[in-house]
């Protein structure tokens, strides 16, 4: 592997394995809403590991005139979102309720399990993305072998279950969290051993929004723009059908930021 590659690049660069995978005719006599619910409770029932239960959370963003837009959350931390230009409210929300039902039932699949098999696949398309070597991967102390080490750590789950821990990572990467723990030489073993335990909440994103604060005080402007650029790849993901949980935590941790800095409303600033 390069001396110049970053360590935690496995991370950085996940993506679902969802992706693109949307409803080609919109069209259902169910009720969406209900039948996801159903769904999750039906998987609790049967013994799934659901750290805060079989809840799914709908939000919708604020807007007074369509087309309106809902995000979904399930248990596990995926998020998906409506990807039709929905004239109500409720046409968003079983919008985004489609989408999420059909990765949902598609993710009860025993491929998307993670096993050993799905563990040597996963590190071995990361070997070969950034040219790493066996001992590389074998290394608790590289990125590839970090990645390796995170996912033998929660064996069983599916990948829709793995998705919030994944996020928690993408985002310590994007805001230079993880650089600033190599520096204080923690070893990426005892650093996803210590987040492995965490839960994307409230504190872990007020204090990434007060890192963010600080970078705007050094450089001014940065916030806004970063801002933008989160906003422009939330709304792309979106509308492809993506998972969209971490673009829409780094969306609204800079919003938060945002809305501290000014003491007002940060919606004015990704909308542009």
């Amino acid at each position: 592997m390069p001396s110049s590659l970053a360590l935690d690049a496995p991370w950085r660069v996940y993506s679902s394995p969802y992706d693109h995978l949307r409803p080609s005719q919109p069209q259902e006599k169910v009720n969406v809403v209900e039948a996801l619910q159903e769904f999750w409770q039906m998987k609790q029932a049967r013994g799934a590991e659901l750290r805060n239960g079989a809840l799914v959370i709908y939000e919708s963003v604020p807007a007074n005139c369509p087309p309106y837009v809902c995000y979904v959350t399930l248990p596990g931390g995926s998020c998906f979102g409506s990807f039709q230009n929905c004239p109500t409210k409720a046409e968003a929300r079983r919008s985004s309720a489609k989408i999420a039902l059909m990765n949902s039932v598609f993710n009860d699949h025993p491929s998307r399990r993670i096993s050993d098999d799905f563990i040597e696949r996963a590190v071995g398309d990361a070997r070969t993305t950034f040219n790493g070597s066996q001992d590389v991967a074998d290394n608790p102390n590289t990125g590839i072998g970090a990645f390796r080490f995170m996912l033998e750590s929660n064996k069983g789950k599916t990948m829709l279950e793995f998705q919030e821990l994944m996020t928690v990572f993408q985002l310590l990467h994007w805001n230079g969290s993880l650089k600033a723990m190599r520096e204080r030489q923690c070893s990426r073993q005892e650093v996803v051993a210590h987040y492995s335990h965490r839960t994307l909440d409230d504190d872990m994103r007020s204090q990434m929004a007060l890192d963010w604060i600080a970078r705007e005080q050094e450089l001014p402007n940065v916030l806004s723009r970063e801002l933008r650029a989160a906003d422009a790849e939330l709304e792309l993901a979106r509308r492809s059908g993506r998972e969209l949980r971490f673009p829409k935590e780094k969306k609204d941790i800079l919003m938060m930021a945002h809305a501290q800095l000014s003491g007002g409303d940060a919606m004015s600033l990704g909308a542009g």
